[in-house]
């Protein structure tokens, strides 16, 4: 099964998940979100305008402004503004994964190292991949005016906990259920948390401490949920 969320050209190109599941994998989509050169340069020209301008603020001229090129090409490709934000979701959200594709690659095979690459990952979109992380927090507000970017915002965050609680499945088989749905959500929050707090503190937001202590967290949760399966 593939999911689409544009018209006819725009089909994400990911492995079924069903497949994935049935194979002992990750949630996590393993394949990349292919873009055109021209879509990737109106892509990139719409994620400047939104953080120079928010989402509410961004205008198609803008957009074409910014890619260099005139607003009738910019409309072949994107026929109408929510069209080429649900494009610009696509690509934030790729940026997400792709980054943890890579940190998994690298990454040793164990509990620790695993839940290390959620924490690390965001703190790099944060830090280094700051317009990223901007748009998906943008993304966030705009998903209550708009149903198919809620949809999609809703998706991405029900395969962000289920690729955690695959990595509890895996070296916490015995857990308890209701521990290995709730730590996903544990996770995540303090994740998003993260990114509303250097939105409003800036470079004084201190990422390294908070980072570190937000993963102690999550970890000591789940050790005293094995402890408490042993007893």
């Amino acid at each position: 099964m593939k999911y689409r969320y544009f018209e006819k050209k725009y089909t994400v190109c990911t492995r079924s998940y069903t497949n994935v599941f049935a194979a002992g994998g990750s949630f996590l989509r393993e394949e990349s979100f292919h873009f055109t050169e021209s879509e990737e340069k109106i892509l990139q020209a719409a994620l400047q305008v939104v953080s120079e301008k928010t989402i509410s603020g961004t205008r198609m001229h803008l957009i074409a402004e910014h890619a260099g090129m005139v607003q009738s090409n910019v409309h072949y490709y994107y026929k109408t503004k929510q069209e080429l934000l649900l494009g610009l979701q696509e690509r934030v959200l790729e940026e997400f994964y792709s980054i943890r594709r890579m940190d998994r690659q690298r990454s040793g095979d164990t509990l620790e190292e695993q839940i290390h690459i959620f924490f690390r990952q965001k703190k790099h979109m944060i830090l280094e991949k700051e317009a990223y992380d901007f748009a998906e927090l943008n993304f966030l507000v705009h998903s209550k005016m708009d149903e198919k970017i809620r949809e999609r915002f809703r998706q991405s965050y029900a395969e962000w906990r289920e690729d955690i609680r695959e990595v509890l499945s895996r070296f916490c088989p015995d857990m308890d259920r209701g521990e290995k749905e709730q730590i996903p959500y544990l996770t995540v929050s303090l994740l998003e948390g993260a990114s509303i707090q250097f939105l409003v503190e800036g470079r004084e937001f201190d990422a390294d401490r908070y980072f570190t202590a937000a993963e102690e967290m999550i970890l000591q949760q789940i050790r005293k949920a094995e402890k408490s399966k042993m007893t």
